[in-house]
């Protein structure tokens, strides 16, 4: 808890500063913070939600996105070396978050009823089979959807770290505490594997990130929709 709060003050600190002194000539932390600014705005929000409506997502968007970056490379930084998000209450919490907020912008533009119509009652379907596809559809967006949203971060992250602590802890003990000189090879190329998987790590956990924020844009769009 402490970790999240900490992280969630330096991404604050950061898109602060990064946007404090605008000048027409960026320095290098302004032009890094227009380049994260500009990438959420533009591919995340424009694009996914539309020209027309985007705009005002974009505080929500960016801040989601730092929030998820900061602390999931916590996992890199030495003396922390921990990714928030592999606690899964943290992640609930979060995902809790982009519940309320994706139905509560459909509830608002169309109204409860006309929202949960929307939701469960895809268009150009009629009859009887709509008693199968409504309950899926309610159950599939409005009750599993945060479940889904949440597990897909918890669990890259959480096998991850323990990934890379297999081959760390895992190489120290074959090659200091085995006592067999023939396990020093296999030690040796289990801390190279745990370098590797570090940088592979730091992908994913941009990539986690993005695909988190990228979904909220999707269910905020989806919301907003005029059909299902």
């Amino acid at each position: 808890m402490v970790q999240i709060v900490l992280f969630a003050v330096l991404a604050f600190a950061f898109l602060y500063f990064a946007s404090r002194k605008r000048a027409l000539v960026p320095g290098k932390l302004q032009y890094v913070g227009e380049a994260g600014y500009g990438f959420v705005r533009n591919s995340l929000g424009r694009d996914i939600i539309g020209s027309h409506d985007f705009q005002k997502f974009v505080p929500y968007l960016v801040s989601m996105f730092f929030l998820l970056l900061f602390n999931n490379w916590a996992a890199a930084i030495p003396f922390f070396q921990f990714p928030t998000f592999s606690r899964a209450g943290l992640v609930y919490g979060l995902a809790l978050i982009s519940w309320l907020v994706y139905n509560g912008v459909g509830i608002k533009k169309h109204g409860l009823g006309g929202y949960l119509k929307l939701q469960c009652m895809p268009s150009g379907v009629t009859g009887p089979i709509l008693l199968l596809i409504v309950p899926l559809e309610f159950f599939s967006n409005i009750v599993v959807r945060p479940v889904t949203l949440a597990l897909r971060l918890f669990c890259n992250m959480f096998a991850g770290h323990l990934l890379l602590i297999l081959f760390a802890m895992g190489g120290y003990w074959l090659i200091f505490q085995s006592g067999v000189l023939g396990y020093v090879p296999v030690g040796i190329l289990a801390w190279v594997l745990f370098t590797a998987i570090f940088f592979l790590e730091l992908l994913i956990q941009f990539l986690q990130a993005y695909v988190f924020t990228l979904l909220n844009a999707m269910y905020i769009a989806g919301a907003l929709a005029d059909e299902h």
